[in-house]
Parts: structure tokens; sequence; C-alpha cells
């Protein structure tokens, strides 16, 4: 019995490390809404796109993120609803303001679907 308390423990604090960082979290905010391409987070954050993508990697690792492709594009998402609580109880417990778990943002210079113009 200890030993298999001590691994779950073991695997919270894995989860808890990678969710203790700031960028990963806004990440995790955005992905609990609706699923968005790495060229949508790179325009969203302007952040490099190997800084972006390290990130997913060490999210979708931890469980956090699950993953699908379309032809050259990478679809990430929320690996699971009750990620958007924890981020929640997070917030409220650090004395945040409380904060809409976001949809998509269409954001000028991303190519991606969702963000093209009609007409364009």
């Amino acid at each position: 019995m200890i030993d298999i308390d001590l691994a779950l423990e073991e695997a919270q604090a894995q989860m808890l490390k990678v969710l203790a960082h700031p960028f990963r979290i806004r990440m995790l905010e955005v992905l609990a809404g609706e699923e968005e391409c790495v060229c949508h987070l790179v325009a969203l954050f302007g952040k490099p796109q190997p800084f972006v993508s390290q990130h997913l990697a060490a999210l979708k690792e931890a469980g956090l993120v699950t993953d699908r492709r379309i032809a050259q594009r990478v679809f990430y998402r929320s690996a699971d609803p009750r990620i958007a609580e924890i981020l929640k109880l997070s917030r409220a417990l650090a004395g945040g303001p409380e904060r809409a778990m976001e949809g998509h943002t269409p954001v000028f210079g991303c190519n991606c679907p969702k963000c093209e113009v009609p007409g364009r």
C-alpha cells in the first residue's frame, strides 16, 4: 500500500512541476477553451516556435495536453477538462481574479485556418 501511495505522490509531484511554469499555465488556459495549432500559439504569444513547441512537449509528456495532426498542422488541446479546474483553483489560491477559459481568439499574422479572414 505504501509503495502505491509513493508512486502516486511522485506522479502528482511531477505533474505539478510541469504546471509550475507561468508560460505553461497560460498555454493551458488557452487550450482549455479550444484546441489550437502551434502556429496560432506562436502568433498569440509572440514567442519563437521552438520555445512554444518545447513547452507543448513538456505538457504532452506529462499527459496534460493531447495533439492531432492535419496535414502539416499539429493541433493541441487540454487532455482533461479537470485541468481547467486545477488552473482556476490555483489562480484563486494565489489571490488572482477568476479568468474565463478562452475560446479561439483570431490573431493578426496567424495563417491558421481558424484565423483566416473570408475573402482574403
